[in-house]
């Protein structure tokens, strides 16, 4: 089910805030609990199993790990037990086909696919898992004693399916008892909507754009630069949508999710772009896997070799595919040459910088999109004038001045001005009566219109599915 959906939007999400609301406080994680085991079967029935196992398993290590404590061979091998488990299973379901291929490829034999379906968000809530029973052996947390809670965490629909990655000792004392107000619920709402729209009126629509190019037969330099720019926002609009979704949800259940985007294209170097891009992705590694690697207290050869390790890992979890390694080792190799000499250089300049990031970002997007990495070069090259194509065609011009305004618009979009246009009218001696009037008649202008879309039957797939 998606939260951009007919049946989410007006009888799911209701009837789960009629529920929440009517359920004595003892009661409401078990409310959320039970709906989001049924949003999670609504798509996947036969997966709850698997996640409901995987709870289970972290439930029960846990306790273990924090019960010998005293005893540091029983905890790591708990811990070791729990992590590898988890990892096996992500494993399975994610990477086995990937890795038979190679295997085959490699060796020239002929080992059948297990064609194995992905569970949705299993990459979500392995690693929620993983900072679990890492936190609490690390004694940063304590072992959760009520199964309920536990699974509540985990399963938590608002962020399952797409994240942003919760760590349970951000929400541990949320997860006890939550405070409700009618301004946390008005944020909520004012954030769910605006996200709702970021995701259908913007990403949908580049999606759309993105489709048509692949389809064409008549591509040219400017479509393939078209093509490039407009998946980079669509994916930035699919997803910081979907998260802006997630922290409004969280928030009408009165939780405080972190955020996960911070306007990554505004960016002077790659170093910031990635503190400003799936923030909650990239703390996770630096806090479970760079920093356990040693970080950057270390010489210099192992302070390059964890870098692309964690880099490797970062590309490999977005996707069973060679181009998402390619993907994130591009970016390892843009931060390694930013901390030994580009990064002074990129301070000297307030243009060059920026031109550097978001042309840097749209090449990593290509890279990210292609089936293979013969397509991503071919794109490449096309892009760059060396792949045969002319510069311009009648379908890019068509398609150039068709999408022209949705460009616009998701550009602006993706830059603080808005916002800030938003806080200067709150400043005027009347800012604050104006937002009050026009701040609820424009959100719901913005859901009526978005359920047009969703009646019409428009375009409305959802990236981060395949993670």
């Amino acid at each position: 089910m998606l939260f951009s959906s007919i049946p989410f939007l007006f009888w799911f999400l209701p009837g789960v805030l009629i529920l929440y609301a009517a359920a004595p406080g003892s009661l409401k994680n078990t409310v959320l609990l039970l709906s989001s085991l049924f949003f999670y079967g609504w798509g996947e029935p036969r997966y709850v199993i698997w996640m409901m196992l995987a709870i289970l398993m972290a439930y029960i290590f846990g306790l273990l790990i924090e019960r010998y404590q005293s005893v540091p061979k029983l905890a790591r091998l708990f811990l070791a037990l729990s992590v590898s488990s988890s990892l096996l299973m992500l494993g399975y379901f994610k990477y086995a086909d990937f890795f038979i291929r190679n295997v085959n490829a490699a060796t020239g034999c002929s080992i059948s696919l297990l064609n194995i379906t992905l569970p949705i968000g299993i990459s979500f809530y392995t690693f929620q898992i993983l900072s679990y029973t890492v936190d609490v052996y690390r004694q940063d947390v304590k072992a959760q004693r009520n199964l309920i809670d536990l699974a509540t965490y985990v399963a938590l629909f608002p962020q399952l399916i797409a994240g942003p990655i919760v760590r349970y000792s951000d929400i541990a004392e949320q997860l006890k008892g939550r405070i409700h107000t009618m301004g946390k619920t008005a944020q909520g709402i004012r954030r769910f909507i605006l996200g709702l729209g970021k995701k259908i009126l913007i990403a949908n629509l580049l999606g759309e754009l993105c489709s048509i190019f692949r389809a064409s037969d008549d591509k040219s330099v400017l479509f393939f630069w078209l093509y490039a720019v407009a998946y980079t926002l669509h994916v930035y609009f699919d997803f910081s949508g979907y998260s802006d979704m997630a922290i409004g949800l969280g928030k009408l259940f009165g939780f405080d999710f972190l955020e996960n985007f911070n306007y990554p294209f505004i960016s002077k170097s790659i170093t910031e772009f990635w503190r400003r891009w799936h923030m909650s992705l990239g703390t996770w590694f630096r806090d479970y896997v760079y920093i356990p690697l040693g970080g950057s207290r270390v010489s210099l050869p192992r302070h390059l070799f964890n870098i692309f390790l964690v880099w490797m890992l970062t590309g490999f979890w977005h996707g069973a595919a060679w181009n998402f390694v390619i993907w994130g080792l591009y970016f390892a190799l843009l931060l390694i040459l930013e901390k030994i000499w580009l990064l002074e250089i990129l301070k000297k300049s307030h243009v060059l910088n920026r031109i550097y990031v978001l042309t840097a970002a749209v090449i990593s997007f290509v890279i990210f999109d292609a089936t293979d990495m013969s397509q991503a070069f071919s794109y490449l090259k096309a892009m760059f004038g060396t792949g045969g194509y002319p510069l311009t065609s009648a379908a890019s011009s068509y398609y150039f001045r068709s999408y022209f305004v949705v460009l616009m618009i998701a550009l602006l979009g993706a830059t603080p001005i808005p916002k800030s246009f938003c806080r200067r009218i709150q400043q005027w001696k009347t800012g604050t009566a104006v937002m009050l009037f026009a701040e609820p008649l424009a959100l719901s202008a913005l859901l009526l219109i978005c359920t047009a879309f969703l009646v019409d039957g428009s375009f409305n797939p959802f990236l981060y599915f395949r993670f």
